[in-house]
């Protein structure tokens, strides 16, 4: 009982579509319906508000983050694990949107800094500097996921490399359209520079 109630906490909260209620409170409109698509703040930052894009990256993070440290808190660490799971699943496949939603990748960052803070401030870090180097959104997250089961290692925390390893793999599995235009060198860069 206590791993169905972490699931069903975790896709709730996971399942909140902040990208799409942030750009239409701001007057953006419907985020869906330009860039890829998808309700994640990557896609937000492409209406040219960098600012309803770093708010959807924070809301998005903590609706990783907070199901994960209420569930670790009231019902262990295995919950805590499930409640992970289920809110990147929300995040991706959201009832309220017809289980359309974004690609995870600030939903996963929230669950590592739920798991354990160190691995979401390095996996913040390697995205910002690949990022940064080749302006890729898409490649930032692919490496910077695929690199923190080795840094759970790294951190002494060997028993969450398995479980990091598998929400990376959803991750991975959401960017498979960015993976081939990244092989055919078609991939979109974003615009770090473009004002709001």
């Amino acid at each position: 009982m206590d791993f169905v109630i972490a699931a069903l906490v975790g896709y709730v909260c996971g399942s909140i579509p902040f990208g799409l209620i942030l750009s239409k409170a701001a007057g953006l409109g419907d985020v869906r319906k330009i860039g890829s698509g998808n309700i994640g703040a990557t896609n937000v930052l492409r209406t040219g508000n960098k600012k309803i894009a770093a708010l959807t990256l924070l809301c998005d993070a903590a609706k990783g983050a907070l199901p994960v440290l209420l569930v670790l808190n009231y019902l262990g660490s295995s919950a805590a694990l499930v409640a992970a799971f289920g809110a990147l699943l929300g995040h991706i496949f959201p009832i309220w949107l017809g289980f359309k939603g974004g690609k995870g990748v600030a939903t996963f960052i929230g669950i590592l800094l739920g798991l354990a803070w160190p691995m979401g401030l390095i996996f913040l870090a390697l995205w910002l500097a690949i990022a940064l180097l080749f302006k890729m959104s898409s490649l930032s997250a692919l490496i910077a996921s695929a690199a923190m089961p080795v840094v759970a290692w790294a951190l002494g925390r060997a028993d969450l490399a398995l479980p990091v390893l598998a929400l990376a793999a959803i991750v991975w599995i959401m960017h498979r359209a960015n993976i081939s235009r990244l092989l055919a060198g078609t991939e979109s860069k974003i615009d770090l520079a473009k004002k709001a």
